[in-house]
């Protein structure tokens, strides 16, 4: 189960694409939601992060990204006020 669980991480797919050998995906997706919840994978992280750091394997350094992407008033799925000037594209004294 938790190589099932860890190659669907690494692949990024979703649980249903999960090949047949690992078994029904069903099963594997109720062990990691089980053993998430009770903290298993908590505990397995805070082990794997304290011998990787005690042994020098851990480099500590950030990077942080301030990407920022917008989308155009219209790629959102909101209901858009037609008519006025919100729809004229154009000044509130313009559009009277």
């Amino acid at each position: 189960m938790v190589e099932a669980i860890a190659y669907r991480y690494r692949t990024g797919i979703a649980w249903r694409d999960l090949p047949e050998v690992f078994g029904p995906w069903q099963t594997v997706w109720k062990w990691h939601r089980r053993m998430a919840g009770d903290g298993t994978w908590d505990r397995v992280h805070a082990v794997l992060l304290a011998r990787a750091d005690a042994t020098g394997k851990l480099d500590w350094s950030i990077s942080v990204d301030s990407t920022i992407a917008r989308a155009h008033q219209h790629a959102t799925n909101i209901t858009r006020v037609t008519g006025g000037f919100v729809e004229l594209q154009q000044s509130a004294d313009r559009a009277a």
